[in-house]
């Protein structure tokens, strides 16, 4: 496997060839997405948001998925290489998150009424107490797949302060949770990180029905990777490590789940083959799990979920049709 020259590294290509038998030309060919600056839409719109999703690891090397939040502006691109960021990252003292200069960090920026997204993976560096800058590793653009469309209403946010549980499993109301989202986000990490900009962190959005997010056997978090860019960046990962971070938030209450674990892919078509356009089934094993209330200040309105959904399934009906 020549990794080389591409975008990928090892679990990556892995993966690739196991689901889409892809090579190496297809894989030099998609590598020019991949670069190592930011080209000036992308600055332009991660300084636009209010909200950046960001993968991070703890002092334990352990993944975990989080989002900062600012007002629009708090996000700023001196050069085309790094995002200066002027917050804090959510939970960042209750995580034990690494910000130290040469941490690595994933980035994804989401703007969800328009479906856009773009990410960038890199470093840290010139951490500060109230923020700290991003050097880009990667940056490349995403597909709209699967997004639902909402709108914030960030003039109205919430004041209530942040109350936090630590969960030694889930609860009914976690379960709830998990249970009625539409949309979350994972992290995931390279083995060995290096400087080599393939091997780092990432973070990634995924979305579905309400219920396509499950809990099953022995309290696992599970979920069907549907069909994608074939990039395989955080299958990729869960094939080379299989650390993780989930943030599962509920854009209603404004309360989230924050969930860092093991991850595994279950290649057999007897699972997947309840949701349409997946082909395999990611199980996460829970390692500590996080109940944060008021940590999403704001109340988002759905104006409409992605139309291919509705034959994709869930849980429930899975389990139905295995009866």
């Amino acid at each position: 496997m020549d990794q080389e020259k591409t975008a990928f590294h090892a679990g990556e290509i892995a993966v690739q060839e196991r689901a889409h038998g892809s090579g190496a030309d297809w894989r030099r060919a998609v590598s020019r997405v991949f670069r190592d600056a930011m080209p000036d839409q992308h600055r332009a719109f991660f300084e636009s948001l209010p909200v950046l999703f960001l993968g991070l690891l703890d002092k334990k090397g352990r993944v975990w998925a989080t989002p900062v939040l600012g007002a629009p502006g708090f996000v700023r691109s001196p050069d085309a290489r790094t995002l200066s960021v002027e917050a804090v990252p959510a939970l960042s003292d209750e995580l034990a998150l690494d910000l130290a200069d040469g941490a690595k960090a994933g980035v994804l920026g989401l703007e969800s009424h328009t479906r856009r997204r773009n990410r960038l993976n890199g470093t840290i560096a010139e951490t500060r107490t109230d923020g700290f800058d991003i050097v880009a590793g990667q940056s490349f653009g995403n597909c709209p797949q699967y997004i639902q469309a909402r709108v914030f209403d960030w003039r109205g946010g919430r004041d209530e302060p942040v109350e936090v549980t630590h969960l030694s499993g889930l609860t009914d109301e976690a379960r709830m949770l998990v249970e009625r989202a539409d949309t979350f986000f994972i992290a995931s990490r390279a083995p060995e990180l290096t400087d080599d900009p393939r091997d780092g962190v990432d973070i990634s959005h995924r979305g579905g029905r309400p219920g396509f997010l499950g809990v099953t056997g022995h309290g696992a978090l599970s979920f069907p990777d549907f069909k994608g860019n074939r990039f395989f960046n955080t299958l990729g990962n869960i094939e080379a490590d299989g650390r993780v971070g989930l943030f599962v938030p509920d854009f209603e209450t404004g309360e989230a789940l924050f969930v860092t674990g093991r991850a595994a892919i279950d290649w057999s078509s007897d699972r997947s083959e309840g949701f349409a356009g997946a082909r395999r089934i990611v199980d996460v094993m829970p390692e500590e799990i996080l109940h944060a209330r008021n940590v999403f200040p704001v109340k988002g309105l759905l104006l409409e979920s992605w139309p291919a959904l509705e034959a994709t399934g869930t849980w429930a009906e899975a389990r139905k049709r295995s009866r």
